[in-house]
């Protein structure tokens, strides 16, 4: 047997076997809740003590402490040696703990030399005392010596243990046998077990189920009398415990093995007895079944074949249908089962062969080879007769098949050619216009195409009616005459089908000159109508135009329009010289006419109507021209009217826009300078009653409905924009001068500043529309000294600054704002004697609340000292000691 290596975990450690793996599977794995329950050990210990006794016992020692006496591996060595029947190597002697640990290796290389690998044991853990560990190492142990080698058919180790206590104790009732835990509880399963082999010791039939405590003590009392097996396990343990430990009685349960082994084999040995017995009892029966089988089948071979070999053919295919459907119950039915016969027979022979060799064998005439050749004679047989029965089949199929195939083709001619006469002999063209002769044309075309068409149907019936009479069909005569009828009325319809025709091409040709004629007219008379229809819905047409050059174009097409009518009232005569032609003919040759042109709508008259009223409209139209040429030229002189006063009044106010700008920005002289000369441009700005006059021009114009002048690029509206805007800018521009010289008097800032400020303004002030973009004003603020470097503190400082001069956000800082920034930072540096004090060394309490807010005012009086000195009013404060503690004497 080959050694599969398997690992079998124990508590905290594992050992490996190499061992046939189906004897370890996930049953041998401890459960985790073992390990959690100390009684456990306690029930272990208790087995596997036992177990080790029954073994120590023979060589006449025992243990009483599992862990504390295999610590010197003396008995543990004698264990094995009592276990594996060998010799183990000699001990050493001594108490020192390397002499214990010398030992236990031997005794543990021993278990490794028998197939068995140990993981995580060592002789150091079976020297100190571990308990979980010497346990391991004991269950290693009886694996492999008291489990492993067990062998019930097949199968080995626990599975084989398992099967063997299962074969045992299935004829007792309550015993079932599943496992090595809950199975044992009752004690029934170990009762049945002795009372299999030794029926003597226990009266099973007295056992009840719900004593399981009194069974179990009856199985270990009984056990450990008679059968030297010692007591391992407490019916407590077992009877008490939700699921009994499976190592303890897989343990206590394989010594019942071993004690029972020489009644196993006495038993094994009167199976094989009845095996061979049972062996010769159905190869005798077999060969019985082989010689009945084999008479049955060839007796109905022979009464086949007689059946098959009778082929006496029948008159009527009902009679031939009924030999067919008894074949075919043969061959669906009967003949199956006899096929399986013949292989059940062929089964029995080769089993006959394989299992008696060559004596015995089937008597003479009922060997396999004898019934083949019976068999395949009888295929043979039933091949022809197969064969004959279709052919008698199709030949009375075909002429059935015929007959019908005469009757429905009979049929639908005689169908098809139903009312034909009638039809063909109508003269229906001799009152027909020619679309209609056209179209009785095409559907006697068609109908010549059906008749072709059918020519193969009259054909095939009579080759239907040759074939029956050749096949000597029983009604015969009656074919024959149906044909005859079929063929006779076919000729008549080919000769009525000419006369027909000769008569419809005879008519068309008369119509087509007519219909020629007809169709020319429509030719000419489409166009023409289309024309005149043009032509009025341009005469009649509303025009509108805004200059001359418009009304001048309308007019020439107009004219160009006029000189085609001659070439028209041509076009319109020969029109109508075909309609005569076509009445001319009409009376000539006696045709009624319909009245109505199968190409067209259009009538002669309405030709006419519509080129009188055409004549009509002619003049109208140039009456409606020559009026609106008129008022065009009247609209054109208004245009150059209004043109020539708003180029000079445009011009005007752009010149006047530019001066105050230069005006603003200029930053010669004074304030009170500037402020006079922008008072003096308003004053002398006196252009209304141009701009009023240039208004009654343009409401001229809109009268006219003129809406745009090419001769200016000045209109109403950017004249009044523009004067608005004039007025509104000298305002402002006035306005912001007086701002300024309201901030320069309240803040006390120099004529020189503000000239500086202007200056550095106009400076950055690139698009020159009196408002710096922010890129400009941080430029500015950085020419004039402020600390505004780049970096997150710089561009914090200029947002603050923003917020300052744009609180709108309108994306610019304009002048004012900026002169307010600068004003407000240039206070800021003031020192507090030239905010407060000027040239004075103290300040009084109301001049500090007269200049400082509330807040700030309190604030100083609260902090400053009394003035000292007699050049000071009463209640004086000493500024100069406050001012000196604020901001130290550098800043003074």
């Amino acid at each position: 047997m080959t050694a599969i290596e398997t690992q079998v975990q124990f508590g905290p450690y594992m050992m490996t076997l190499d061992s046939e793996q189906v004897y370890m599977n996930q049953e041998d794995d401890w459960d985790r809740d073992l390990l959690l329950d100390p009684t456990w050990e306690k029930r272990q210990r208790k087995t596997f003590t036992a177990w080790c006794n029954s073994h120590l016992h023979k060589a006449g020692t025992q243990i009483e402490n599992i862990e504390e006496d295999f610590r010197n591996g003396l008995k543990l060595m004698l264990l094995l040696e009592v276990c594996a029947g060998e010799r183990l190597p000699k001990p050493d002697k001594g108490q020192m703990r390397f002499h214990k640990i010398a030992n236990v290796n031997k005794a543990l290389d021993f278990i490794c030399s028998k197939g068995v690998k140990l993981v995580s044991i060592g002789a150091e853990e079976i020297v100190d005392a571990n308990v979980k560990m010497t346990l391991g190492m004991i269950w290693t142990i009886i694996l492999r010596f008291a489990i492993q080698d067990i062998s019930v058919e097949e199968t080995s180790a626990k599975e084989g243990l398992l099967l063997w206590c299962q074969r045992k104790t299935a004829p007792y009732r309550n015993v079932n046998v599943q496992n090595f835990h809950i199975s044992w509880k009752d004690g029934l399963a170990l009762c049945a077990l002795i009372h299999r082999h030794r029926p003597d010791l226990i009266d099973y039939s007295k056992l009840r189920k719900d004593d399981p405590m009194g069974n179990l003590n009856i199985a270990f009392e009984v056990a450990e009398k008679y059968l030297d097996i010692p007591k391992m396990l407490d019916a407590e343990d077992i009877v008490n415990m939700p699921k009994p430990d499976e190592k303890a009685i897989m343990t206590y349960v394989s010594c019942f093995y071993h004690a029972f082994a020489g009644a196993e084999q006495a038993e094994t040995a009167a199976n094989r007895i009845c095996k061979v017995l049972a062996v010769n009892q159905e190869n005798e029966k077999l060969m019985e079944e082989y010689e009945k089988l084999a008479s049955e089948l060839l007796g109905c071979i022979r009464r086949t074949i007689p059946w098959l070999e009778n082929r006496v053919a029948e008159q009527t295919m009902r009679t031939m249908q009924k030999k067919l459907e008894d074949f075919r119950d043969y061959r669906c039915i009967h003949k199956p089962p006899k096929v399986q016969e013949m292989c059940q027979l062929e089964i029995n022979f080769n089993t006959l062969q394989t299992k008696l060799r060559l004596s015995n064998m089937p008597s003479d005439g009922k060997m396999v080879s004898d019934i083949a050749n019976a068999w395949k004679g009888l295929e043979q047989v039933e091949k022809g007769y197969e064969e004959w029965l279709l052919t008698e089949i199709r030949r009375l199929e075909r002429l059935d098949h015929l007959a019908e195939k005469f009757k429905q083709k009979s049929s639908l001619h005689e169908s098809w050619t139903s009312g034909t006469v009638e039809l063909l002999s109508m003269k229906d063209y001799e009152s027909a216009s020619l679309l209609e002769i056209r179209a009785l044309m095409r559907k006697h075309e068609a109908f010549e195409s059906d008749l072709a068409a059918h020519q193969d149907r009259v054909e095939q019936i009579a080759a239907i009616a040759q074939e029956l009479n050749e096949l000597d069909y029983h009604d015969a005569v009656a074919i024959n005459a149906h044909c005859q009828g079929i063929c006779d009325q076919w000729d008549n319809l080919g000769t009525l089908t000419q006369k027909r025709r000769d008569s419809l091409e005879r008519v068309e040709k008369l119509w087509e000159t007519i219909d020629q004629l007809y169709l020319e007219f429509a030719k000419r008379a489409a166009p023409f109508n289309n024309l005149m229809d043009g032509a009025m819905e341009d005469l009649q047409d509303m025009f509108i135009v805004h200059s001359i050059e418009e009304i001048q174009s309308l007019i020439t097409a107009h004219d160009q329009f006029k000189a085609t009518l001659p070439e028209a009232d041509k076009e319109r005569m020969a029109t109508m010289g075909i309609q005569s032609e076509i009445v001319k003919i009409a009376q000539t040759y006696g045709i009624k006419l319909s009245g109505v042109n199968p190409y067209t709508t259009l009538s002669p008259q309405d030709i006419t109507n519509k080129w009188d009223a055409v004549k009509h409209l002619v003049p109208l139209r140039d009456q409606m021209l020559q009026e609106e040429l008129a008022r065009q030229q009247s609209n054109e002189r208004l245009r150059h009217q209004f043109a020539a006063q708003a180029n000079i009044i445009g011009p005007w106010i752009q010149t006047k826009m530019e001066e105050i700008s230069h005006v603003s920005v200029d930053i010669a002289g004074s304030l009170e300078v500037q402020m006079s000369n922008l008072k003096q441009y308003e004053q002398n700005i006196n252009y209304k009653c141009n701009i009023d006059k240039l208004e009654g021009d343009h409401q001229l114009s809109q009268e006219g409905l003129i809406f745009n002048n090419k001769h200016t690029n000045f209109t109403m509206e950017h004249v009044h924009v523009g004067w608005e805007q004039l007025l509104t800018t000298i305002a402002r521009t006035i306005n912001e001068v007086e701002n300024q010289i309201l901030t320069r008097d309240s803040k006390g800032i120099s004529q020189e500043q503000l000239n500086e400020f202007r200056a550095s303004f106009n400076h950055f002030d690139r698009k020159r529309n009196g408002m710096m973009d922010p890129d400009d004003f941080c430029a500015c603020l950085i020419s004039m000294g402020f600390d505004l470097v780049s970096g997150p503190q710089g561009e914090v400082e200029f947002a603050r600054i923003m917020t300052l001069v744009d609180s709108n956000n309108t994306g610019g800082v304009t002048f004012q704002a900026f002169i307010d920034f600068m004003t407000r930072e240039t206070a800021e540096t003031d020192t507090v004697d030239q905010v407060m004090a000027s040239d004075k060394t103290y300040i009084t309490v109301e001049e500090l609340r007269r200049e400082l807010p509330p807040e700030q005012a309190d604030y100083c009086v609260s902090r400053m000292t009394r003035y000292i000195g007699s050049d000071a009013p009463s209640g004086a404060l000493d500024y100069i000691s406050f001012s000196c503690a604020l901001y130290g004497e550098s800043d003074l």
